[in-house]
């Protein structure tokens, strides 16, 4: 809502009242477009948090923890020197039981 009362004529009033009220639409839409655009961005950006982590070596226990999937093994040297079946397994079997949970409660 716009009141313009600047002006003696009423045609010139309406007319400047529509640019203000254009304006301010115009200003309230850029700013829905930006808080999306930032709520977009911060979603995609994590917070840098420990609990963040995907993948823990603990070197002294000779271990590797991947968080994502709850899988710990005890062979850091053959994950480093780039052996990672063990990983791959766990993720692939991980992302699969996944799938089909997400089917069965799909069909129920």
């Amino acid at each position: 809502m716009v009141s313009c009362q600047d002006e003696k004529s009423q045609i010139k009033n309406r007319e400047k009242g529509m640019r203000v009220l254009r304006s301010r639409l115009y200003e309230m839409e850029m700013q829905k477009q930006q808080d999306a655009l930032a709520k977009e961005r911060k979603a995609m950006v994590g917070s840098g948090d420990r609990s963040e982590k995907i993948r823990t070596y603990n070197f002294p226990q000779n271990r590797v923890t991947d968080h994502r999937i709850g899988l710990t093994i005890h062979q850091l040297e053959q994950v480093m020197d780039g052996k990672l079946q063990a990983l791959i397994e766990g993720l692939m079997s991980h992302y699969e039981a996944e799938k089909l949970k997400g089917q069965n409660s799909s069909t129920a």
